[in-house]
């Protein structure tokens, strides 16, 4: 037999944030980086790894020196580049962009600085890892994964290297590293025996292990009582006393040696077609606020990005920020901004498991992304307004609403404006009337400021001009023909759907179909319980949350808007200390129902779970959730899951009919599913930065408590029949995440019609996840993500005349850069802009290249 050879990864794995603050984390990179670095002379067989592309950039920018030095190292193959992202992020909570820009941000940089990019993914101490993932790795020139999390006790896999296949039938070679990813400042003779014993318990299938060492967390990486003893146990192996071999070695040069094993045969991985979870279910609803933020931003920015592009083009720009007929405006910052994003989405801050003042530091940093994107966003939006024909018409308000998603809408839209009178009319391009409804104004201070809210049908990427007229300036024109909307304390109606609220709970307990299907409630809609959850802020341990200890108690319901256009019930309640006001909405035409709640939570080391019994019968009920880039099935035994922004159960009414209720939201990470009622974790709040086996004293100390006070959060439930792809919840999400955009317009002359698209994305659920201005320039690029998990035929329209017809793969990413010359082809390009067929080429090239490695690690 071979004797088994444990290659040795000289690593520091370092929180950037975690237990202190980002100017910490900065300091410790350095340390950690000048220690390797002298390790490195000391050592001539000493090789470091290194991830996290956030941190190599750090020092470039405080200590051109050693950036300097790291350069030399990394030429002569001592030092290995790993991971290819900005930084190791939670992989469960970002949206399926942002783990893109992890990649596109990481990779760029190495191969700026470094001339390579990375070919090992590289998350090891992320708390899971989604399905979709494999596909984004390969997509990015990644195509092996090493992780820690979750370990054997918590994830039993067929072998600790396997091939991990994901939705989209991409496969990444991947390995667990089987004991720690950091070890003890001195001699690691116990260490490496600790790994051996599990080794001997876990089956590979490979005769050489991935073991990492040197001192984490707080970094500071191999000492030189490490690398000694690491020394004497393979001078000790030489004996032939079936000790393991002991090479100091990295990720690459251990896949380099794997995948040689498996071309010439000799090595059979098995196969995991799964996500890899769970290690710490409570980061899903740890800080909500540090997750709204995250999803706020990211949204914020594919909106600024597309507007901007689409708007440069439809204007004739030829490279950002450069216009032919004005003074060009400065480009957007939008690389800083993302940076901003991904360096927040690391695993201690998104997971919520940091301490209290790092949040503020990552609410200042969501808040400059945010801020950018928003000047980007409204600039590209009157640049296009300012364009279009609007003549003089007195006694008139021209407004523009823009739909940002480059597939039709019909939206719900609200506008404040001031100096509108009760009899006022809104009129569409055509002259003829639209329903228009007064609400309730932001504005205090007078009654010349109102509020107004209107349904409005939109095209593709596209804008329409209203009007607001007099009642003198519309004598003669059609009043808008009525849909029906019903409305009492405690019911709302229209043409689709019936809802009735309990007065008792208020809780929505009749859902009806006026179609004449059955009931889809079960127990009740929008049941708010409280649950007692003593855990840490991870929830080590847990598996699910128990049962309720208490629910909010309805104060009062009552009717607080009704009209043509829209029709709102409020329910305001009370558990101890915290209220929730919780309204239910139902529009004209609807057929979906929107919940807005403001959350005034008091409570300590309690949950807040957001209930909806949907009354499906039977074993085939199935739950379905939404995840980067993607869905997967989830388990219905109340275990606590991952959320993305949405969440279904499907399956057989009493009656027998296929039916099924999808939960859209706009932030909310958590959920479990109970048979067929879907709970949504709305708030947790553990202590701050709590780790057992720490038993806080709360008695005599003083803590602080994750999310106390107010915050607001939106839900949309669509009813179905069959199945849940006929409701497109990818596009319904984004819809919910980024309403139209609306603005007051004067009177001008413009080359635009009152009516335009910019570009439309048609497909059945097809998702255009980036339209932007390529990296290098001189091209637009697009990103087509299929969200239904089936082929799907697509058609990319856009200004100019100019097309692109694809065919989708079930769950698959395709980008596309599209030169500014339309004379030149559209070309297909990797995650990190690359032509594709060079990808796999680089990658090849990296690893033939570490391959000759192996005669000194041998």
């Amino acid at each position: 037999m071979t004797r088994r050879i444990l290659r040795m990864v000289g690593n520091a794995h370092i929180d950037p944030v975690w237990l202190w603050q980002w100017p910490e984390g900065m300091a410790e990179v350095r340390a950690t980086f000048r220690s390797a670095l002298d390790r490195m002379t000391e050592y001539p067989d000493f090789i470091f790894t290194a991830a996290s592309a956030a941190h190599y950039e750090w020092i470039e920018r405080i200590d051109p020196g050693m950036f300097e030095e790291i350069r030399v190292r990394v030429r002569e193959g001592r030092w290995e580049l790993a991971g290819g992202w900005w930084v190791e992020p939670d992989c469960n909570l970002p949206g399926g962009e942002s783990l893109v820009r992890q990649a596109l941000l990481g990779q760029r940089y190495f191969e700026s600085r470094f001339g390579r990019t990375a070919t090992v993914g590289y998350n090891v101490d992320s708390f899971g890892h989604p399905a979709s993932l494999p596909g984004l790795l390969r997509g990015a020139g990644l195509g092996h994964y090493v992780f820690m999390r979750p370990q054997p006790h918590e994830l039993e896999l067929p072998g600790e290297v396997f091939w991990w296949e994901g939705i989209d039938g991409s496969r990444v070679l991947a390995a667990r590293i089987p004991h720690e990813y950091c070890g003890p400042r001195g001699a690691l003779d116990d260490y490496v025996a600790t790994a051996v014993r599990k080794l001997d318990d876990l089956a590979s299938g490979w005769n050489e292990a991935l073991l990492f060492y040197g001192v984490g967390n707080h970094g500071g990486g191999p000492t030189r009582a490490n690398i000694d003893s690491l020394h004497e146990l393979d001078a000790a192996a030489a004996d032939g006393n079936g000790r393991p071999r002991i090479v100091l070695s990295s990720p690459e040069r251990y896949f380099a040696g794997l995948r040689a094993a498996i071309e010439g045969g000799d090595v059979d991985l098995p196969v995991w077609r799964a996500d890899l979870q769970h290690h710490a279910r409570g980061c899903y609803s740890a800080h909500a606020g540090v997750k709204r933020w995250d999803r706020a931003a990211e949204r914020a920015l594919v909106t600024a990005e597309t507007l901007h592009a689409s708007v440069g083009s439809l204007i004739g720009e030829t490279e950002v920020g450069r216009r032919p007929d004005d003074e060009p405006p400065a480009p957007p910052a939008f690389e800083g901004a993302w940076r901003d994003v991904t360096f927040n989405e690391f695993h201690d801050i998104l997971a919520g498991t940091a301490i209290e003042p790092a949040y503020d530091d990552a609410r200042d940093a969501y808040g400059e992304a945010l801020a950018i994107a928003g000047r980007a966003t409204h600039a590209a939006f009157q640049r296009l307004a300012r364009r279009i024909d609007i003549p003089v018409a007195p006694a008139t308000k021209p407004i523009v609403v823009l739909n940002p998603h480059p597939w039709p809408t019909r939206s719900i839209v609200e506008l404040e404006t001031g100096g509108v009178a009760d009899d006022d009319v809104l009129l569409d391009e055509d002259g003829r009337q639209l329903p228009l409804q007064r609400i309730q104004s932001l504005a205090t201070a007078s009654e010349w400021r109102r509020r107004y809210v209107f349904a409005i049908e939109l095209p593709p990427l596209g804008y329409r001009t209203l009007r607001i007229a007099t009642a003198e300036r519309t004598a003669g024109t059609a009043a808008p023909e009525a849909q029906r909307l019903v409305a009492t304390d405690m019911s709302l109606e229209n043409e689709h759907l019936r809802l009735v609220i309990d007065r008792e709970t208020g809780w929505i307990t009749s859902r009806a179909d006026r179609r004449g299907a059955a009931e889809l409630v079960g127990e009740g809609l929008a049941r708010a319980l409280v649950i007692d959850d003593p855990s840490d802020t991870w929830s080590h341990g847990l598996v699910g949350y128990g049962e309720p200890i208490g629910r909010f108690e309805p104060r009062s319901i009552r009717l607080v808007e009704t009209g043509p256009v829209r029709a709102t019930i409020r329910g305001d309640g009370r558990f101890g200390e915290s209220r929730l006001r919780l309204d239910v909405s139902l529009a004209a035409g609807a057929r979906a129902v929107e919940l807005r709640g403001t959350l005034d939570w008091r409570e300590r080391r309690r949950l807040l779970k957001l209930r909806f019994g949907t009354g499906l019968v039977g074993p085939a009920a199935v739950a379905t959730a939404g995840i980067a880039f993607g869905a997967i099935e989830r388990p219905r035994d109340g275990s606590e899951e991952a959320a993305g922004p949405w969440a279904d159960v499907s399956g057989r009414t009493a009656p027998g009919a296929a039916a099924g209720l999808v939960v859209v939201n706009e932030a909310i990470s958590g959920l479990d599913v109970r048979g067929s009622d879907l709970g949504l974790t709305l708030v947790r709040s553990p202590i701050y930065a709590h780790h057992d086996p720490r038993v806080p004293d709360e008695a005599n100390e003083d803590f602080t408590y994750h999310d106390q006070g107010p915050r607001r959060f939106r839900l949309w439930l669509v009813p179905h029949a069959g199945d849940w792809r006929a409701t497109a919840p990818a596009r319904a999400a984004a819809e919910l995440a980024q309403p139209p955009l609306s603005l007051l317009e004067s009177f001008h002359a413009g080359p635009l019609p009152a009516r335009g698209s910019l570009g439309a994305v048609e497909g059945e659920g097809v998702v255009a996840s980036a339209f932007k201005r390529a990296e290098d320039g001189d091209a637009t690029v697009l990103r087509l993500v299929e969200t239904l998990g089936r082929d799907t035929p697509a058609q990319v329209r856009l200004a100019g005349g100019r097309e692109l017809a694809v065919t989708l793969d079930p769950w698959s990413v395709r980008t596309f850069r599209l030169p500014d010359d339309g004379a030149r082809e559209p070309q297909e390009v990797d995650l990190v802009e690359r032509p594709l067929p060079s990808a796999p080429e680089r990658q090849a090239d990296h690893l033939a290249a570490r391959l000759a490695h192996r005669a000194l690690d041998r």
